[in-house]
């Protein structure tokens, strides 16, 4: 493959890569991420965390998460947001409380390209990962719903990837702030934006730019540095609230809370 100027390998107009047939990804969140030494500070809040959590479980109950998947009929709960917002965590854990399969974009793409993210990035550029990025989105909204769906940072900046996910799909963005993120992504060295540069700076950038493009989500909901069955929790929560809007609209209703 001839390489271009930049350095890059000239891919093919359209090779395919992204184009087998895909299925999504059941994972219950039954593998648990390792331990990390915390300091005090963050156990006492982690500790002040599951006291919340303890409360909250008692307001969710299992009829809510049973009108949760029979409302989304064939659609997709699709999470956005910015490398660290905890789309990952966040998304096994609520795909685990509803009962759905939980799907990584990123994991199904470097399924169907053969290759990792990082690696498609290396040898071929942005633009390049970001079409195919949008392929796969695209069959996985079509064929793999209702899940779960975890995207990559820059999947819902494309306009197809956004009518798609409008189309097929609930969005649902996870809004951090920089010191929530930066935490969180220091804690990898392997996120394809961040292998050059300084992360403060490049965080800050992919905020000013992502934000306002994010902020046309469905529903979005606080990531904050707490347990994440908290976050799971405040999502759920907004989802019925969303949903019986919606069913009203229509001329329906949604069970939501307390009933």
């Amino acid at each position: 493959m001839t390489p271009t100027p930049q350095g890059k390998a000239m891919p093919p107009h359209h090779d395919g890569r992204f184009e087998r047939p895909l299925s999504a990804r059941e994972n219950h969140g039954t593998v648990q991420p390792p331990r990390i030494a915390l300091g005090v500070a963050s156990e006492r809040r982690l500790d002040k965390g599951r006291a919340r959590l303890a409360e909250r479980k008692k307001d969710l109950k299992p009829e809510q998460f049973t009108a949760i998947r029979e409302a989304l009929g064939a659609r997709s709960i699709v999470l956005i947001g910015l490398m660290g917002a905890g789309k990952t965590a966040v998304g096994r854990r609520l795909a685990a409380k509803l009962e759905l399969p939980f799907t990584d974009a990123d994991t199904e793409i470097e399924l169907a390209a053969g290759q990792t993210v990082s690696e498609i990035f290396a040898e071929y550029g942005e633009p390049y990962f970001r079409r195919g990025e949008s392929r796969v989105i695209a069959r996985l909204l079509l064929e793999g719903g209702p899940q779960v769906l975890a995207t990559g940072g820059g999947a819902y900046m494309d306009e197809r990837t956004r009518s798609n996910i409008k189309e097929r799909g609930i969005s649902i963005w996870l809004r951090a702030e920089l010191p929530v993120l930066l935490h969180r992504v220091r804690r990898r060295d392997k996120r394809p934006l961040l292998a050059s540069g300084d992360p403060d700076k490049v965080m800050r950038e992919l905020m000013k730019k992502r934000y306002p493009i994010y902020a046309e989500a469905d529903i979005t909901v606080e990531s904050r540095d707490v347990p994440h069955e908290l976050i799971v929790a405040d999502t759920v929560e907004a989802l019925i609230r969303w949903l019986e809007r919606e069913a009203k609209a229509a001329g329906g209703k949604v069970r939501g809370k307390g009933e």
